[in-house]
């Protein structure tokens, strides 16, 4: 809940920040956290305990699932949980430890992870779209068959899976700047791509040596200044891909026809 003199304007313009941002392109809601208090108690303090989650848990009926959305749950300790098809749509989640907890087909939408704790968790088939979750540390984690278009600048990946994952951009929708999956300097070291769809996403600067992209669609991806020193690409579909600056092994561009620029990719 929201310390305020104006308790029921504070939450209209909480609620207002958080679909603005949910809803507008990555660099445009970057501008944006600049000048958002994250501080406040929606974004830094749990208004549940895990002891009231786990109650929850145990009371759902057969085949229903936990409605946590909107929630502020940040800080708190929901590790190794089983919140499979959880509805956790703009829940607020900053700095939670959720490692090896299980969100398979759960609903983040538009959901704050900053410095979450993602850790071996399970996210198989979940719908994760204009989700904050920079800087999370997903080592491990599985988001294979997962729809992502978020902002994951930052985040620990490192043998992270997204098998056939779908991380393309939302051409539909792109009045306010184009929605896509964003992992700008994200480390993506021996993560699993194979058959994910990252058309148009924002690869720059990652650090994504030695991973799987075998049969991955990375048409129109942005990978300026990425290392992709001993990455696979067998089957890959390379056609627009920025290679500007990138580091290459020697026998990589023969896999990336298509690519741009891939003359002033450091081949290595």
């Amino acid at each position: 809940m929201v310390g305020s003199s104006r308790p029921g304007r504070t939450r209209r313009s909480l609620a207002g920040a958080v679909a603005l941002i949910g809803c507008m392109g990555a660099a445009h809601a970057g501008d944006m956290l600049l000048n958002l208090d994250l501080e406040q108690p929606a974004f830094s303090q749990a208004e549940l305990t895990r002891a009231d989650i786990e109650a929850q848990l145990r009371a759902l009926r057969p085949g229903a699932t936990l409605d946590l959305s909107g929630k502020s749950l940040n800080g708190l300790d929901l590790s190794g949980l089983d919140l499979t098809g959880a509805n956790l749509r703009a829940a607020r989640l900053n700095k939670t430890r959720l490692s090896a907890t299980k969100l398979d087909d759960a609903t983040l939408d538009q959901a704050w992870l900053l410095g979450a704790d993602l850790a071996g968790a399970s996210l198989r088939s979940a719908h994760i779209f204009g989700a904050q979750m920079q800087r999370a540390r997903c080592a491990g984690a599985d988001f294979s068959h997962a729809r992502v278009v978020s902002d994951l600048s930052g985040a620990d990946l490192r043998g992270a899976k997204f098998a056939h994952a779908d991380l393309s951009a939302d051409m539909k929708n792109q009045s306010m700047g184009l929605m896509r999956a964003v992992l700008r300097m994200a480390v993506l070291e021996g993560a699993h791509l194979e058959g994910a769809n990252l058309a148009h996403a924002d690869l720059r600067f990652v650090h994504a040596a030695g991973a799987d992209f075998s049969g991955a669609q990375l048409q129109d991806a942005e990978a300026a200044g990425a290392d992709l020193r001993g990455a696979k690409w067998d089957g890959v579909a390379a056609q627009g891909l920025d290679l500007d600056s990138a580091r290459i092994d020697a026998g990589a561009a023969a896999f990336l026809k298509g690519a741009i620029n891939l003359d002033r990719a450091q081949v290595q």
